[in-house]
């Protein structure tokens, strides 16, 4: 019978040629055609649609042969048997501009399937014998349980362990105070005032809680008026008042030597 489907093939081929000889479905199949045409003509083939059961993939070649020229499509089958193909006309071009056409024929090619014959017509077979349950060990799987219950006692216990003493931190000493001497050398009488000021306003607000180390000058004096209404505060008001210019430089050639001085004698007498 296959050799009687390849005679058929033959005689319908029309001149064309399919490579390989046993494509199957999906494969590749190349058809092929010599044209035979006098020297100096050309050729050029036309486009191959798409049918149902056979599909081009891609544009037809055309290669130079001896004597004419050699015409290709790229085609795919997609189900097994004989096709046949009705192929484009392929147009021979004279030099002098002219062109004609000259039919495409049929070709035909057999395709064979990917399935094996044994799975076409599959025979039933009896039936699998029932699996055996597989007999499991309890040692296993208790041992893991004691395994894991060991396990988590143990890092429970490690959370709750006594917590760590640490060590006392070590003592620092504190530096020296750096006197109003070396700041006034170094050309800082604000910095003298205002530390001046700062310890004066310390001493003022733990006689006086009202008298806030955040309040002004002005707001600070008042304070302490509401607190002491019989008190005296034109020297701690004079006191505050030159410190605060030295400290914003509003007062040049005071003695901020004797500032810091008094405003020192000043907060001690407060803190008795």
């Amino acid at each position: 019978m296959t050799a009687l489907v390849g005679l058929w093939l033959v005689l319908q081929g029309g001149g064309w040629v399919a490579t390989p000889a046993r494509p199957t479905v999906g494969d590749t199949v190349w058809l092929e055609r010599q044209v035979v045409v006098p020297a100096g003509w050309r050729v050029r083939a036309g486009r191959l649609d798409p049918t149902e059961r056979v599909e081009p993939l891609g544009e037809p070649s055309v290669r130079r042969a001896p004597g004419g020229w050699l015409v290709r499509y790229p085609i795919v089958a997609w189900t097994p048997g004989a096709h046949t193909l009705a192929l484009p006309p392929i147009w021979e071009l004279r030099p002098d501009g002219r062109a004609d056409s000259v039919s495409g024929g049929v070709a035909g090619f057999l395709v064979q399937s990917v399935i094996p014959d044994s799975v076409l017509g599959p025979e039933p077979r009896g039936a699998l014998a029932p699996v055996r349950l597989a007999r499991y060990a309890v040692l296993p799987p208790a041992a893991a349980l004691l395994v894991a219950g060991v396990s988590l006692a143990l890092g429970l216990r490690w959370r709750r362990r006594t917590p760590r003493a640490e060590p006392a931190p070590r003592h620092v000493p504190l530096e020296p105070e750096v006197p109003d001497a070396r700041w006034l050398a170094a050309g800082e009488p604000k910095a003298v005032a205002a530390r001046a000021a700062f310890r004066l306003r310390v001493a003022v607000a733990r006689a006086i809680p009202e008298a806030r180390p955040a309040l002004s000058t002005a707001e600070c004096i008042a304070a302490v008026e509401r607190a002491r209404p019989h008190a005296s505060l034109r020297e701690l008001r004079e006191l505050l008042e030159q410190l605060d210019r030295v400290a914003f430089a509003s007062a040049h050639g005071t003695d901020v030597a004797a500032l810091a001085q008094m405003a020192r004698r000043f907060a001690q007498e407060l803190e008795r």
